[in-house]
């Protein structure tokens, strides 16, 4: 039997905490560093506005960011799941079942749908191919053939750099 107890919301989350340290202008950027804008990003994202929650996150946001990049093995990520369970709820139309924790709440949300898109979508939520940025993405394209977080941005310098060391070497 396999139950899903993540969402698109969690996926969102996932993503979102793993491209909160930036690379601008050549220097790594910590989205989660100034307290009130920290608040504001957990509210965003229906994770609870607490030191706890935030401390949790900071914690488990390089861990994360290692096991995608395939630095870190993932059996790292079993200490942020400590007190997790899920509890089944009926409903008019059978049952719901519901992420229960006695520690942080976005923490665990971020394990459980990091091992979700693991088995669902390998392979999708990988490192950005500019080896430059720090970002990651989740091709959710049909071929699987994404390779920059942004093809606006990392995309284009890429193509740029490459088409710029062609030209030149003519």
């Amino acid at each position: 039997m396999e139950l899903v107890a993540v969402g698109t919301a969690d996926e969102a989350l996932l993503l979102d905490l793993l491209n909160t340290t930036p690379v601008i202008d050549g220097v790594v950027r910590d989205d989660l560093a100034n307290p009130d804008a920290a608040r504001k990003w957990l509210r965003d994202r229906g994770v609870a506005a607490t030191g706890a929650e935030l401390a949790a996150l900071v914690e488990i946001r390089p861990v994360l960011q290692g096991v995608v990049r395939g630095d870190v093995e993932p059996v790292a990520l079993g200490r942020f799941l400590d007190g997790v369970r899920l509890q089944p709820a009926m409903n008019q139309t059978g049952l719901d079942w519901h992420l229960a924790v006695d520690g942080a709440h976005g923490a665990a949300r971020a394990v459980l749908a990091w091992d979700a898109l693991r088995v669902s979508s390998p392979g999708r939520l990988r490192p950005c191919a500019n080896t430059e940025c720090q970002l990651f993405l989740l091709d959710r394209s049909k071929p699987n053939t994404a390779r920059w977080c942004s093809m606006a941005v990392c995309g284009n310098r890429m193509k740029a750099r490459r088409h710029y060391r062609r030209t030149r070497l003519d």
